[in-house]
């Protein structure tokens, strides 16, 4: 038999249930001697700092010492810092490349990259990408007609390892003014190491980095006409059992409208305005 866990353990356990029913134009004006003079004297853009024996090497030289493209870029990085990017150039192409660097000349930017070439990519845990935020529930109303929120740090985790290390979530509730209520997980996203190798060097790596990510983009709890979501039903009994003095979280805080409606239709029922 299938063990279910109450609301305020468990939120996200999701029990078999119902589905319930043009571009603008610009003036060009001229510029004064004084603005064209300025102009003319912007500085050149900065060039590459030479290596220290600049004028001294020779691409036959480099050929020979530095066959393969990874130690053409190892010793460029080591002598002026910059990062090259030459595996799969022609060797011509590649030789002369790193011998303008070392002169200290420009170099058109596809041929620098951004990685330390020390760094054996091969020997890199991969990690996995982040998953794109899901689309807000088209349903609710502008952002603007937002009546009042409710933050809380204390939600179960629904990650079912993270909530069995305890591990919360960070929530966000929303109360608009045409009485729909929503939720949004905001977060925190983590890094879970999943599998294990041994690299070269003998060590137990991780095979890939997952992301634990929890985020829901924001969705409907409650309905316009007060009727709840699936999910919405589970998470208001979850934050029925936090307690505030004699009531509970969703009346004080998220449902908070429906308190005052009480107090108020209690005496009269009939008055709109209320």
């Amino acid at each position: 038999m299938q063990k279910t866990n109450a609301p305020a353990d468990n939120p996200w356990d999701a029990a078999p249930a119902a589905i319930e029913p043009a571009a603008t134009k610009t003036t060009k004006a001229k510029r004064s001697d004084a603005v064209a003079k300025e102009v003319l004297d912007i500085p050149a853009a900065p060039v590459t700092p030479p290596a220290t024996n600049a004028g001294e090497y020779d691409i036959d030289g480099l050929m020979t010492d530095f066959p393969t493209a990874t130690d053409l870029e190892r010793f460029v990085y080591d002598e002026t810092g910059t990062v090259l990017s030459l595996k799969g150039r022609a060797n011509k192409l590649k030789y002369q490349v790193a011998m303008d660097v070392l002169n200290g000349q420009q170099v058109d930017p596809k041929y620098t990259g951004t990685d330390n070439p020390y760094i054996d990519r091969t020997e890199l845990v991969p990690i996995d990408a982040i998953k794109e935020v899901p689309a807000r529930d088209l349903a609710l109303p502008e952002r603007s007609d937002v009546q009042n929120i409710f933050y809380s740090t204390t939600i179960p985790h629904p990650d079912e390892e993270a909530r069995a290390q305890d591990k919360k979530c960070h929530m966000l509730y929303r109360k608009y003014k045409n009485g729909m209520i929503s939720y949004e997980i905001l977060g925190p996203l983590e890094q879970k190491p999943v599998g294990e190798k041994i690299d070269k060097f003998g060590r137990t790596r991780p095979e890939v980095i997952k992301w634990v990510d929890p985020r829901t983009g924001e969705q409907t709890v409650m309905r316009e006409d007060g009727t709840l979501t699936p999910q919405g039903k589970r998470l208001r009994a979850m934050m029925q059992a936090f307690k505030v003095n004699k009531s509970n979280q969703w009346e004080v805080w998220i449902d908070r409208e429906f308190v005052s409606l009480n107090e108020n239709v209690k005496n009269n029922p009939w008055d709109l305005s209320k």
